[in-house]
């Protein structure tokens, strides 16, 4: 009989300790769903804000861009106008020139 009890407590051991272990490999797996799931949602994430940063940087290039070339064409466009401002008074000073040599060359006869 105590050989008997002996033997039935060992076996009912034995059994919960196969739940226990089937129980525990469940729940290591579903840990490890959680952690692959979380992970994958982390890298979508990151994923996302690169992406985003990109685009933010990329509008940010292109504004620059635009901007600089704006300033480049009112600093041509004032250049080109102070160009020709210039070249009016050249060419006012010439026939200026022109006309008194003129006159002095009248005034001598």
């Amino acid at each position: 009989m105590k050989f008997a009890t002996t033997l039935g407590l060992a076996m009912a051991a034995t059994l919960s300790t196969a739940a226990c272990s089937e129980r525990a490999e469940d729940e290591t797996a579903q840990a490890g769903n959680v952690i692959a799931a979380d992970t994958a949602a982390t890298v979508d994430n990151a994923s996302s804000d690169v992406e985003a940063a990109t685009r933010d940087a990329s509008r940010d290039v292109r504004t620059a861009t635009e901007d600089a070339l704006a300033g480049a064409e009112n600093s041509a466009d004032r250049a080109g106008a102070a160009i020709g401002a210039a070249a009016d008074d050249a060419a006012d000073a010439t026939g200026n020139a022109l006309t008194r040599a003129g006159n002095a060359i009248r005034d001598r006869d």
